[in-house]
């Protein structure tokens, strides 16, 4: 028996890293007395293809994309992926409706991140929320981006509790521009 190439398994695929997103357990949820099914993040071709549009979109500052630029953890490198924000006053969060995927991670590690729409670029200094301040952002977030909606148990009409019960898979950070900070 041969044993598997390093980052293979046994069966020919490539391992996950480490620090990826794990997959969230469906829960009973108090609303519909029973378990929701909750869809695990996987990049596609189509997500690559969704994502060059809103890349296009925020670069052009139409529609409610903007540009999210981390420094990678590891590399150094700059990482750039589109985001949907919650705003409400003066104030803005950004939301992981996918789980701590590679972005979350970096920002995480950096403690600081860029905003770019349109012409206009931005450096904000993060805060990571509670699950108690996390659950009302979460669900205006999943009123406004609809398509990340599968990714949640709470449904858009569910009280803010359900919301607050799964924050810890959906990381919501609070941005602070950084000549504030």
């Amino acid at each position: 028996m041969t044993t598997p190439p390093q980052g293979r398994s046994a069966d020919g695929r490539q391992n996950r890293p480490a620090d990826h997103a794990q997959p969230i357990q469906s829960a009973p949820s108090p609303a519909n007395g029973g378990a929701r099914p909750v869809r695990e993040f996987h990049r596609s071709g189509s997500d690559r293809i969704g994502d060059a549009v809103f890349r296009v979109l925020a670069w052009l500052g139409i529609g409610p994309a903007h540009l999210l630029t981390t420094r990678g953890r590891k590399s150094g490198r700059p990482r750039t992926n589109p985001v949907v924000l919650v705003k409400q006053d003066h104030q803005q969060w950004l939301v992981a409706p996918y789980g701590a995927v590679s972005w979350v991670l970096n920002a995480r590690a950096a403690g600081q991140v860029t905003l770019r729409r349109g012409r206009h670029s931005n450096a904000y200094t993060i805060r990571e929320l509670p699950p108690a301040e996390a659950g009302p952002i979460l669900q205006r977030y999943v009123g406004i981006a609809p398509a990340s909606r599968p990714y949640f148990h709470a449904s858009k009409d569910s009280p803010v509790a359900e919301f607050i019960a799964e924050a810890d898979h959906h990381p919501v950070f609070e941005l602070t521009p950084a000549s504030q900070g």
